[in-house]
């Protein structure tokens, strides 16, 4: 029972990671360019509360803050939804924005962790649970 149960939560985050690499083709599909540049990183301790117990490791995470200029030459201004430390960026740093014409707001840095990170994380833990759990079940029935 806890194999296929495994094999199931594994084949959810499968699908979700299916789901979430659609969603970034799709915004790929439709991305407009533009040239932007890192005008501030926002440290944030992003902690859940009185629940999250501190650790040594915990470290506050620096968010790429970008202005860019739309094609409807309206100055623009995102916060990334990637952080990292040490920060991936450094103030005054030209990158390349991408954005839905249709609704510019809907901006993310050109890169690998901002486009891709999700989906990679997801179908990794996907695979590791679904792997487990067939490799159990394969294990059981050749014991039989």
């Amino acid at each position: 029972m806890i194999t296929f149960a495994t094999i199931a939560f594994g084949a959810v985050f499968l699908v979700v990671a299916v789901i979430l690499a659609g969603v970034t083709v799709s915004f790929l599909a439709d991305a407009e360019h533009a040239p932007g540049t890192v005008v501030e990183l926002e440290w944030r301790n992003d902690h859940n509360g009185a629940s999250h117990k501190r650790r040594a490791s915990d470290k506050p995470v620096a968010y790429p803050v970008v202005e860019f200029t739309s094609a409807d030459g309206e100055a623009r201004t995102f916060r990334s939804s990637t952080g990292s430390n040490p920060p991936s960026y450094e103030e005054g740093e030209q990158v390349e924005v991408l954005y839905r014409a249709g609704s510019p707001e809907d901006a993310r840095i050109k890169g690998f962790a901002s486009l891709w990170l999700l989906p990679l994380i997801f179908g990794g833990v996907g695979l590791v649970f679904a792997t487990i759990g067939t490799a159990f079940v394969v294990a059981g029935r050749r014991r039989s």
